[in-house]
């Protein structure tokens, strides 16, 4: 039987739902892998190299199949007075088919140009989805303060029941022989039952928060699981890093490498040609009957004269580039603005930590002395109470601050950018 009982305890554990353990820097990993836009640009690169390899057929031969069967109203005649000549005349109705061959030789380098926008425009793109992806990050700050905050609020609230249950445990030989009142008693009681109730609330407050946040990670977490208080350190002397900037850089690029496009458009392209056919008549308009023909040659095109219109559009070009430039400096101000907002709420916190450590400190001090007049029954339980719970919210004050403090931390840091430093 005693064996029956120690297999019993030993599989206790494996009933019980493991506790997981979870980063505020393993949020950040989870969300870049896991959240459906993070596919995106995974997706831009392969669209962007079948859209490079599209261009490159351009430089390969294109052939074309032509058919055509005419009837023409009149067709050349020659006079019959021509001194030692018979010529035919040509049929009305005429028919031809050929395969023709264009193969580019030279275009001034339009079809690389237009590989590399592609190229440029897919970076572009890709980094749109990392500031999309990055600002997802402030909401994760948000979701996951919230539930260490309630987090250790439960820590606290289960330490307060404990040390009320040490008090009842300590009334309760006195309300037995008649010697403590047994009010005393049910007053402690019924406020471990306000805090379990306090408890209860919490822990369903969090979990609901814990379920934003697994929302947002796209991962399923366990209602245990159990949100790690990070350590957080700021750089004030670091530039700001934000992914904006480097989207705003690449914006710049792109337009540069659209100008270089513009101008490829209007260099002389050479091809060379052949044609290979069957038809009635052939090349020989005297030879009135089906023949083979083919050709071959070479063909410039040049537009030498557009009208301005080069020119023109990479005004329009530098003009964008004008436009993205004013949004990047309005961009940097105010998230310099924002950055000092952030230290402002840093510091803050940081001076309401100094006087919670002083009020907590003088509360335990008041609650000791209240402790033992309880104990000697100077006091009712109702003053002991009191003094309790002046304790635990400065208790839950200071922690409710370091939350704040750690939260202001993190949007400082994303703020600025150094969130991997």
């Amino acid at each position: 039987m005693k064996k029956l009982v120690f297999i019993l305890i030993g599989f206790v554990p494996l009933l019980t739902p493991a506790q997981e353990v979870l980063t505020l820097e393993e949020c950040y990993a989870l969300v870049e892998k896991n959240y459906p836009l993070a596919t995106k640009a995974k997706l831009l690169e392969e669209k962007a190299n079948f859209d490079i390899k599209v261009l490159e057929k351009d430089r390969l031969p294109k052939l074309d199949i032509n058919a055509q069967a005419t009837y023409q109203s009149d067709v050349i005649e020659f006079p019959g007075d021509i001194p030692n000549a018979n010529f035919e005349t040509p049929n009305k109705d005429q028919y031809r088919a050929t395969m023709d061959a264009n193969q580019l030789i030279y275009n001034g380098g339009s079809i690389a140009a237009r590989a590399s926008l592609k190229n440029a425009e897919m970076k572009t793109l890709q980094q749109e989805v990392a500031v999309n992806l990055y600002e997802l990050k402030g909401r994760i700050n948000k979701n996951y303060f919230n539930v260490l905050l309630f987090q250790e609020q439960i820590n606290l609230l289960q330490s307060k029941m404990e040390q009320l249950e040490a008090r009842v445990k300590e009334v309760e030989s006195g309300v037995k022989y008649g010697a403590v009142l047994a009010s005393s008693q049910q007053v402690l009681q019924a406020e471990i039952l306000k805090l379990e109730q306090q408890v209860t609330e919490a822990d369903f407050t969090r979990i609901k928060a814990l379920n934003h946040l697994s929302q947002l990670l796209a991962t399923n977490l366990n209602e245990r699981t159990n949100l790690v208080k990070p350590n957080i350190f700021i750089n004030v002397t670091n530039d700001s890093d934000r992914p904006e900037v480097k989207l705003f850089e690449l914006q710049q690029q792109q337009l540069e490498t659209s100008k270089t496009v513009i101008e490829k458009a209007n260099y002389p392209k050479l091809l060379g040609f052949a044609q290979a056919g069957y038809g009635n008549p052939g090349l020989n308009m005297l030879e009135n009957s089906f023949e083979d023909f083919y050709m071959v040659g070479l063909k410039v095109n040049w537009n030498i004269f557009d009208w301005g219109k080069t020119k023109q559009q990479k005004k329009a070009v530098d003009i964008s580039k004008e436009m993205i430039t004013t949004e990047k400096e309005t961009f940097k101000l105010n998230n310099s603005i924002n950055i000092k907002e952030a230290m402002s709420e840093i510091n803050k916190y940081r001076e309401l930590l100094q006087s919670d450590s002083g009020i907590i400190e003088m509360r335990k001090k008041v609650l000791e002395a209240t402790t033992v007049q309880f104990q000697n029954g100077a006091i009712t339980s109702s003053e002991y109470i009191t003094e309790l719970n002046n304790l635990y919210e400065a208790e839950i004050n200071q922690d409710l601050h370091e939350v704040q403090l750690l939260l202001a931390k993190a949007n400082y840091k994303m703020i600025k950018g150094d969130l991997n430093q």
